[in-house]
């Protein structure tokens, strides 16, 4: 097993219930394929460095999760089509 930092900034322009839904499915897609989450950072609406299709904020999270190494491929196939996902990277934490 291996450890992760998923980093996925939302749109900015998000309703508070829209946001919710969005994370809980990015954490649904986690352990779907495997991963075990150990700790969600919210890091609250925050000014972009560059503008994204005309948005300037964003809402920052950062997971922290376990898993087999096809976990994030799998994960970013479909943050990739997320409509509210304005950018993601995922990053292998060495032990």
């Amino acid at each position: 097993m291996n450890n992760y930092e998923l980093a996925v900034v939302f749109n900015g322009n998000l309703d508070e219930d829209a946001k919710n839904k969005a994370l809980e499915t990015v954490q649904e897609y986690v352990t779907r394929f495997g991963g075990t989450i150990s700790k969600v950072d919210d890091w609250g609406k925050r000014k972009l460095a560059y503008e994204v299709n005309k948005i300037n904020d964003g809402f920052y999270y950062f997971i922290y999760f376990q898993g087999e190494s096809t976990v994030p491929t799998e994960v970013e196939k479909y943050l990739r089509i997320m409509e509210p996902v304005l950018r993601y990277m995922t990053i292998r934490i060495e032990d």
